[in-house]
């Protein structure tokens, strides 16, 4: 039996995130992709995603796998896809991957990207997929003490409460701040993520950069594994699941 890869690109904003609620008449982005492939291949079809996206949050490369019977080939079932798909959910890349490949357990690491327009008006083009803030940010302070979070530690001060997860230790490989003109971008690559841990570290870093978290707040918030402490949870629109890595 095949066993299906898709790599995803989708506009959260009129979705209700990414999973299939079994009590709510939701639309979804694992719903809406899963009738159109039952619809194409004629059989139940079940997505298994990398990860859920909230409601709001978007996807350059979100990755999925399903098994089939069908022996359709790949770049036919991609324009079959992309054919009856809204506009804003686009199948990348179609591949059969070895029978063992699972979206989620053979991930290695994420990316997540959260953007700010930073600038004293906002943007209607922008206005779904980046945080409009319009006070100045000291960057500079952001970066160094973005630092502190590098490497494995408990992540419960950025983890939302009604989170599932039992065990908060994650390990953040990489963390960058990029300024290009007035976008302001916030890249996280982690073994795994938290429930809002990106829009929470997010909301934290806009606070040191706005002064309301002076110098070396960042690692007391961390030790202290309180939520309480850390800054806001920052609006859906501004995240993005930009890649999610495997072996």
């Amino acid at each position: 039996m095949p066993n299906i890869k898709l790599t995803i690109e989708y506009v959260g904003t009129n979705y209700s995130g990414w999973q299939t609620q079994k009590y709510r008449r939701s639309r979804t982005i694992q719903k809406t992709i899963e009738r159109v492939l039952q619809k194409i291949l004629q059989e139940d079809i079940r997505l298994i995603a990398s990860g859920r996206t909230d409601a709001g949050v978007h996807a350059r490369a979100q990755v999925a796998n399903f098994k089939t019977e069908s022996d359709m080939p790949s770049r036919k079932l991609q324009r079959a896809l992309n054919g009856n798909l809204p506009g804003d959910i686009a199948i990348t890349k179609i591949e059969r991957v070895s029978p063992d490949f699972h979206s989620r357990f053979s991930a290695r690491s994420k990316l997540y990207r959260y953007t700010i327009l930073n600038r004293n008006y906002p943007c209607v083009f922008l206005r779904d997929t980046a945080y409009f803030y319009p006070y100045p940010l000291d960057i500079k302070l952001m970066r160094d003490e973005s630092k502190v979070l590098l490497g494995r530690h408990d992540f419960s001060a950025f983890c939302a409460s009604g989170s599932a997860h039992k065990n908060s230790a994650r390990a953040i490989k990489k963390i960058k701040i990029i300024k290009e003109n007035d976008l302001l971008c916030i890249d996280i690559e982690a073994d795994g993520f938290l429930y809002n841990m990106a829009r929470n570290i997010a909301g934290t870093l806009i606070e040191i950069g706005r002064g309301r978290f002076l110098k070396g707040r960042l690692r007391k918030i961390l030790l202290s594994r309180s939520r309480r402490l850390a800054g806001p949870t920052l609006p859906a629109q501004g995240l993005c699941l930009v890649k999610v890595k495997y072996k």
